[in-house]
């Protein structure tokens, strides 16, 4: 029995659960935001819910990567996207 779909941190690399990742989605207009419920539409990346991996995982590189193709990235920065998060 698994715990659920399992994901992989765009900032560590580290497999964990999908439920305890921060998902972000490229929307169609190009800007890439955060989905706190994990349903958007659109191409989505996961990060853990730490500063450190949320900071590499807003990174120009990885982000363009994992998402397949360059995006606006998030406005907000990796310590406003993780207390928003939080207080879901």
């Amino acid at each position: 029995m698994t715990a659920g779909p399992l994901r992989t941190c765009i900032g560590c690399r580290q497999i964990r659960a999908k439920p305890v990742l921060i998902r972000l989605v490229r929307g169609s207009e190009g800007r890439v935001r955060v989905d706190h419920d994990g349903v958007a539409m659109g191409r989505g990346a996961y990060a853990c819910p730490t500063e450190e991996c949320l900071g590499k995982a807003l990174a120009a590189g990885r982000l363009a990567h994992a998402l397949k193709g360059a995006g606006q990235p998030p406005s907000e920065s990796a310590a406003v996207i993780l207390e928003t998060w939080r207080r879901r």
